[in-house]
C-alpha cells in the first residue's frame, strides 16, 4: 500500500512542537534525520550523552499518512495548530509500500574486525574463512548498532587486539550491546552495559541472551551503574558528552587499565587528547575515514 510523506524543515527548538502537531493530524510515523545531510554541514548524532536527546541545527522531519489524505488539508490543519511552523519548505510525494527491516537486512552482511572477531547477522550463516573466528551474532533490525559505523568498527578492531581472558570490560554507551558481546566471546569473565535508553538496555541483554552469555552481561542505567573500576573500559558515544563525562570516565578506569574512546570526528580528537591527558598515558589516536578513535594507560602514580 502507498503512503503520502510530508517532509518538513524545521528548528531544533520548533521540532517536538511540529511532531506532536503531525501525529494529532494523522500521521502513521515521524522519522527525523538531519537537514542538511550530505552537504559540509552535516553533523553526526550517534549515543547521545547521559540524560541527552541531542537534535540537529535544522531537522527534516519525514511524516507518513494514508495515501488518500489530500496535501491541502495537512498544510492547512499545520497552520491552524501552530502558526510558528514555517511551512514554505514543505514537501509531499507519494511513496512505495516496503518491508523497511527487511531491506536493511538484505543490505547486511557478516563482517570482520581484526584477526579474530566477526559479526554475523541472525538470518546468516558464517562465511567459510570464519570457521575458527569469535562470532559475535546480532539482530540487524535493531538500530543500535550492527558494527557498520566506523565508530564501532575502530572499538572493535581495539578490542580484538587486547588479550581479554579473565577480564571484565565496561561499555559505556553500550547501544545493541555489540562491543560488551564482542569482549565476553573474546575472552572476558564479564561486562557491564551502560546506557540512558532503555530499550537499548533491552536490546544489549537479549542480544547476550541469543548469543549464550547471558550470565555475564549486566546492563545499568547510568544513575544506577556501581561505582568500581574496571581493567577495560569502552565508550563509543559523541566527543560532547566524552568531554563532559572525562572525569567519571577516567575514575572507572583501574590503574594500568586501558580506555578506549569513539565518536569522535577527525579534528576534535586533539582537544580530547588534551582532556584525558590529566589521568592517561599513551594516548594514541587511529582514524576510519572521518571518524577518530583514542586509546589510553590510566596511569598509576
Amino acid at each position: 500500500m502507498p503512503f503520502l510523506e510530508l517532509s518538513l524543515r524545521v528548528r531544533a527548538a520548533d521540532e517536538h512542537r511540529a511532531e506532536n502537531a503531525l501525529m494529532d493530524l494523522g500521521a502513521l510515523s515521524v522519522t527525523l534525520l538531519d537537514a542538511d545531510a550530505a552537504t559540509p554541514n552535516e553533523r553526526a548524532v550517534l549515543e547521545p550523552g547521559v540524560g541527552e536527546i541531542p537534535l540537529w541545527p535544522e531537522i527534516t522531519l519525514l511524516a507518513l499518512f494514508p495515501e488518500e489524505t489530500m496535501p491541502e488539508l495537512v498544510l492547512h490543519a499545520l497552520e491552524s495548530f501552530d502558526d510558528e511552523i514555517d511551512l514554505s519548505q514543505a514537501d509531499f510525494r507519494t511513496v512505495a509500500d516496503q518491508d523497511w527491516e527487511r531491506a536493511w537486512m538484505d543490505q547486511y552482511v557478516p563482517l570482520q574486525f581484526g584477526r579474530r572477531t566477526w559479526i554475523v547477522p541472525w538470518n546468516m550463516d558464517a562465511p567459510p574463512e570464519a570457521k575458527d573466528a569469535v562470532i559475535v551474532r546480532l539482530d540487524p533490525g535493531l538500530a543500535f548498532g550492527s558494527g557498520t559505523h566506523p565508530t564501532t568498527a575502530l572499538c572493535l578492531r581495539w578490542l580484538d587486539s587486547l588479550v581479554l581472558r579473565g577480564k571484565t570490560v565496561l561499555d559505556f554507551g553500550c547501544g545493541s550491546g555489540i562491543l560488551a558481546l564482542a569482549a565476553l566471546k573474546l575472552g572476558a569473565a564479564r561486562a557491564v552495559g551502560v546506557d540512558n535508553d532503555p530499550q537499548a538496555l533491552a536490546a544489549s541483554a537479549d542480544n547476550a541472551e541469543r548469543n549464550g552469555v547471558g550470565d555475564l552481561l549486566d546492563v545499568y542505567a547510568p544513575e544506577n551503574e556501581p561505582a568500581t573500576t574496571y581493567p577495560v573500559v569502552v565508550a563509543n558515544i559523541l566527543a560532547v558528552a566524552l568531554d563532559a563525562l572525562a572525569e567519571t570516565l577516567a575514575s572507572r578506569v583501574q590503574p594500568g587499565g586501558v580506555i578506549a574512546l569513539s565518536g569522535i570526528l577527525h579534528g576534535q580528537e586533539t582537544a580530547l587528547i588534551e582532556r584525558y591527558s590529566a589521568w592517561f598515558d599513551d594516548l594514541q589516536a587511529a582514524q576510519d575515514g572521518d571518524w577518530m578513535r583514542i586509546t589510553g594507560v590510566r596511569r598509576t602514580g
